[in-house]
This record gives C-alpha cells, sequence and structure tokens, in this order.
C-alpha cells in the first residue's frame, strides 16, 4: 500500500500562487508515475498534471497548462505542483496518486491505483 500526505493547500487571492506537495514513505516511490488531480464541488474529479518516474515526461491539463508546473524530487520522495495565477475555477480539493512501477504518465483517473487524502485550494476573487 502507497501511503501519500498532500500539504500545502490554502486560501489564496485571485493571481496568487501555491505549492503543494505530496510525500510518500514508500521506498519505491522513484519507481511510481504520479499525478495530480482536482475535484470542485459538484463536479467530477479532473486530470491536472502527470509526471514519468523521472520526470522526463510530463502531460499538462490545458486548463493549467503555463501556469501549473508538476515535479518531483525523488530523492526526498516528493511530489510537488507549483500554482501560479491562480483563477476562482482552480478551487478545488487537489490529490495526488500513484501509478503502478513501471507504467509511465496517464491523464486518465483509473489509472492511479494510489490516492492521498487531498488538500484543499480556495482562490478567492
Amino acid at each position: 500500500q502507497v501511503q501519500l500526505v498532500e500539504s500545502g493547500g490554502g486560501l489564496v487571492q485571485v493571481g496568487g500562487s501555491l505549492r503543494l506537495s505530496c510525500a510518500s514513505s514508500d521506498r519505491f516511490f522513484s519507481t511510481y508515475s504520479m499525478g495530480w488531480f482536482r475535484q470542485a464541488p459538484g463536479k467530477d474529479r479532473e486530470f491536472v498534471a502527470s509526471t514519468s518516474w523521472s520526470g522526463d515526461y510530463i502531460f499538462v491539463a490545458d486548463s493549467v497548462k503555463g501556469r501549473f508546473t508538476i515535479s518531483r524530487d525523488n530523492a526526498k520522495n516528493t511530489l510537488y505542483l507549483q500554482m501560479n495565477s491562480l483563477k476562482p475555477e482552480d478551487t478545488a480539493v487537489y490529490y495526488c496518486a500513484a501509478r503502478t512501477p513501471g507504467l509511465g504518465p496517464s491523464r486518465a483517473l483509473d489509472d492511479f491505483g494510489f490516492w492521498g487524502q487531498g488538500t484543499q485550494v480556495t482562490v478567492s476573487s
């Protein structure tokens, strides 16, 4: 069982920035492709960004392209999401997720088998 713990969420004004972190104690963290998803109230969970185990291959949703950056530090077993130029529509609970080792990054929610508990991001106008 892969345990993932998100942090870094909070309340921020429009145009502001936040950096989310997702920490894992799993010693195989560096072998997992990872992703960020979000779920706004009353909406389905949606893809935000995904990275391969090495960080060499990255997918980013069109809605956040140019504003959000996914990265990872395998030495620290941590995944990051840098969010800039935040908009009210970015308000959601943000989840990190891991794929089975050996599989590449994905935009599909069902491809990820391990999830964190989520962290709330609220962007006020």
